[in-house]
C-alpha cells in the first residue's frame, strides 16, 4: 500500500469539530497500551504521527488522521485504565456512544486486542456493543512479534472464541515492529470500502490492490 499523504487533522470532543468533507471514517478502539498509536504509525508509514505514550489513558479525544485524502482513521480513547477519573470515563463514554450511533461517515471499527492475552471483559463488552449497534468490526491481534509464530493459531482461537466473532468480522495478526499484517489489514480496508456503494469510486481511485498475507498470519476466515 503506497501512502502518498498522511496527516493529523483534529482532536475532536464533539460533532461540531468533526471533519465535514464526507470522507469515510474507520474507528480504532482498544484497551490502553494495546498499541493503537503504533499501529496507526505503521499503517501510515509515518513515525511519530500518532503519538505513543507510556502513560495509559492519555488520549481523551477522537483524534482524526487523514490518509491519501480518501479516508480518516479515528483514534478513540483507550478503555480499561483504572486510574482515569470516573467522571472523565463517563464523558468519553457519552462521546463514543454518540459517535458510534450517529456518525454517518463511520464505515467500520478496527478493534485491537493483545494477542498474548485472552480478551478482557472490556474487550468483550466493546465487541458486543458494536454488534448490538450493527457496526462491522475487524479484530486486530497486536504484538504478534511478542510470541512465536507457531503459537498464533492457538492464541487467535482463544480470541475468536472469547469474543464470539460473528459473520464477516475478520481477525488479523499484526506487529508494528515487523510490519506483519499491515498489507492484510490494508487489503481488508480496501475490500470493505469497495463494498460500500457510496465510497466505492473513491476507494478504487485512491487505493491500489493490497495483497493479503493470509498464508503468513495463521488467521482463519470467520
Amino acid at each position: 500500500m503506497k501512502i502518498t499523504s498522511a496527516e493529523f487533522v483534529v482532536s475532536a470532543v464533539g460533532p461540531k469539530q468533526y471533519p465535514t468533507d464526507g470522507l469515510p471514517e474507520i474507528a480504532l478502539v482498544g484497551r490502553s497500551n494495546v498499541g493503537k498509536s503504533s499501529l496507526l504509525n505503521k499503517m501510515m508509514n509515518r513515525k511519530g504521527l500518532a503519538r505513543t505514550s507510556s502513560k495509559p489513558g492519555k488520549t481523551q479525544t477522537l483524534n482524526y488522521f487523514r490518509v491519501n485524502n480518501m479516508l480518516y482513521f479515528v483514534d478513540f480513547p483507550g478503555y480499561g485504565y483504572a486510574k482515569v477519573a470516573k467522571s472523565l470515563k463517563q464523558q468519553w463514554g457519552k462521546m463514543i456512544e454518540n459517535y458510534l450511533k450517529q456518525r454517518q461517515e463511520l464505515r467500520f471499527v478496527i478493534q485491537l486486542v493483545d494477542i498474548r492475552h485472552a480478551p478482557s471483559k472490556d474487550d468483550v463488552a466493546m465487541y458486543d456493543w458494536c454488534k448490538e449497534i450493527g457496526i462491522p468490526t475487524v479484530v486486530v491481534a497486536t504484538k504478534g512479534d511478542k510470541i512465536a509464530r507457531g503459537r498464533w493459531l492457538q492464541h487467535t482461537k482463544v480470541i475468536r472464541e472469547q469474543l464470539q466473532l460473528r459473520g464477516d468480522d475478520a481477525l488479523i495478526v499484526f506487529s508494528s515492529e515487523t510490519g506483519q499484517g499491515r498489507d492484510e489489514l490494508w487489503g481488508e480496508i480496501v475490500r470493505r470500502l469497495r463494498q460500500d456503494d457510496e465510497t466505492a469510486p473513491e476507494a478504487d481511485q485512491a487505493l491500489p490492490d493490497a495483497a493479503p498475507e493470509t498464508a503468513e498470519t495463521g488467521s482463519s476466515p470467520s
